[in-house]
């Protein structure tokens, strides 16, 4: 019995610290949620945080998890105001920090359910005590998906502004940072009213507006949507299209939609 519990910790350790250890110096070929995206290939190409703005790399903090410097991986208080929310609305939020969202697109799937949640959370103490905040940060950068097969702040720069992720704009890392909850949806090139107001919001907050400025609150209808795509109940995106889109196409949060952008190969560079 005890030999079988030894070899079973060898498993448990071999499968989910030495990746994480590993993962501290080298960049991933590819992820968990690369690996499950409808839109094949992916686009994907591994940047330094060196060669990544500075607005961007601001701009996913203040978007995603304002107190990413200052916690260990889960923000207690924004975990609890979610909580307290969803008692007594059917609209749930959710409280997943950078650290978080990492973990989950690193090494599992998308959807709910306390399985996955609870190999979340092992998951980000793992990385809070292996990595350092910067390491988390590149990371999440280099991995978030930014539309229908494109993971990344390098191949998003280069599928929607033509250009490379140390170029990146205040305006353009703003746009970019708005679309993070809903990539597959939004579009950073034509955004919807929404879109537009939660990329102004955090253009704002680059330049130094109040940090206690209350973000723009998603439509109903956009939530529940959002809502049904986390939960694994969204239609998958089209394949990716050359062809323009007619001028009258609404996107989702009522803007102009946009074609998705070519796809490449995958790979690390």
């Amino acid at each position: 019995m005890l030999r079988l519990l030894f070899w079973l910790l060898i498993v448990v350790l071999s499968l989910t610290l030495l990746p994480v250890a590993l993962l501290r110096f080298l960049p991933p070929p590819t992820t968990a949620y690369m690996l499950q995206s409808p839109v094949k290939p992916v686009r994907y190409e591994w940047v330094p945080a060196s060669r990544i703005s500075a607005p961007m790399r601001r701009a996913v903090v203040i978007s995603e998890d304002q107190k990413f410097w200052d916690h260990h991986g889960f923000d207690v208080e924004a975990m609890q105001k979610a909580y307290e929310h969803n008692q007594r609305s059917k609209r749930k939020r959710g409280a997943s920090t950078i650290s978080q969202q990492t973990a989950k697109n690193l090494f599992l799937w998308p959807g709910g359910g306390y399985l996955r949640k609870g190999i979340e959370a092992g998951y980000t103490v793992l990385l809070e005590q292996l990595w350092s905040k910067d390491r988390i940060l590149e990371m999440y950068l280099n991995i978030a998906e930014f539309g229908p097969g494109i993971y990344g702040v390098e191949a998003a720069a280069q599928a929607y502004f033509h250009e490379s992720a140390a170029q990146l704009s205040a305006s353009e890392a703003a746009r970019l940072a708005a679309i993070l909850p809903s990539p597959r949806r939004w579009n950073p090139v034509r955004p919807g009213p929404y879109v537009q107001s939660r990329a102004n919001w955090i253009a704002a907050q680059l330049r130094g507006g109040r940090s206690d400025t209350d973000e723009p609150e998603m439509p109903e209808f956009l939530r529940r949507a959002l809502e049904a795509e986390e939960a694994g109940r969204s239609e998958p995106p089209p394949e990716p299209s050359h062809t323009p889109a007619p001028p009258d196409t609404q996107s989702p949060d009522g803007g102009e939609a946009e074609a998705a952008p070519p796809v490449a190969q995958s790979g690390a560079g």
